[in-house]
């Protein structure tokens, strides 16, 4: 098979229009603040490269380098913690510089305040770890199958979907919510669990099997939950405003109390509370309240003529 040659793909006029394509794109959209000629977003690539640092770097024996010994563990953490906080210092001035883009763009001010962010995210992380160590428990003790922590820590998709939500929603609350979905997203493509950083989620959180997982924006998870593959908390109604824009930020996400353990399949939609203490059966679909101590199946949330209790 003859191969085709450059001048065969008209190379010259595509890339000539593209080129237009971008630039009348930009015009209309006032892009130019803090561009200078490079990079405009934050990238993907480095944000996958801080986030492999920071996991290293907060379980260093377990996710950090197959040759690190315990003798010089705080070396290793230390030289990771620059390399990952001062690459993701840069990925917090794109976004920063992004969002001023149609404003004032003052560039020291707006680098000053990614610093502050970063400073600030970077003295959060013993909290997080100490957090994370209640969610690796909660997974070991969740799963008859587990054999240790570290096992849950290696090889389990949950673990490391909230491993990222937890750094990403700390992101999220700083002000960075493109790098916090960025790292959300990451976690998503890796395990297939979508967990919003918006979300709110007590300690000691567990998602076995996890495949399938969504979790909105504005949920609320308490403490000790724990819940199971293809489980949607969800939406149920997305109100439009006047100009039938999709209204953004408000609360429209299940809240889930203390203690509750929700089976595969179900799907809780709406700004509905699951009181503290109870057990969702799997494939149930709920858009109501339950009171605590609940435990609801398929079985008993249908009357034999179809009718919802």
């Amino acid at each position: 098979m003859p191969q085709a040659r450059k001048g065969h793909w008209q190379l010259q006029s595509i890339v000539g229009q593209l080129h237009e394509a971008r630039s009348d794109w930009r015009r209309q959209n006032g892009r130019s603040c803090g561009m200078q000629g490079g990079r405009e977003l934050p990238s993907r690539e480095a944000m996958a490269q801080v986030l492999e640092q920071l996991c290293g770097a907060l379980f260093p024996m377990r996710l950090g380098p197959v040759d690190l010994r315990e003798e010089s563990e705080d070396f290793y953490v230390g030289h990771t913690l620059d390399a990952a906080l001062n690459e993701l210092l840069t990925q917090a001035r794109l976004e920063l510089r992004y969002a001023a883009r149609n404003g004032d763009c003052d560039l020291p001010a707006v680098d000053a305040k990614a610093l502050q962010l970063i400073q600030g995210f970077a003295v959060a992380l013993p909290g997080l770890r100490r957090l994370l160590d209640t969610d690796v428990l909660a997974a070991y003790h969740g799963d008859p199958a587990a054999r240790s922590v570290d096992e849950v820590l290696l090889c389990y998709p949950g673990v490391l979907a909230v491993i990222h939500h937890r750094l990403a929603h700390h992101l999220y609350l700083a002000g960075l919510p493109l790098l916090a979905r960025i790292s959300s997203e990451l976690a998503h493509s890796a395990t297939g669990i979508d967990i919003h950083p918006g979300a709110r989620i007590g300690p000691s959180f567990f998602i076995d099997h996890g495949t399938g997982v969504v979790i909105g924006e504005t949920a609320v998870i308490g403490e000790r939950v724990r819940i199971y593959q293809q489980v949607t908390l969800g939406a149920k109604r997305f109100p439009a405003d006047e100009s039938g824009q999709l209204q953004k930020g408000h609360p429209r996400h299940p809240i889930v109390e203390d203690d509750v353990v929700i089976y595969a399949g179900a799907t809780i939609l709406g700004r509905i509370t699951i009181g503290k203490g109870s057990t969702i059966g799997g494939n149930v679909w709920l858009t109501r309240t339950v009171p605590a101590g609940s435990n609801l199946t398929q079985a008993n949330l249908v009357h034999d003529d179809g009718s919802q209790k």
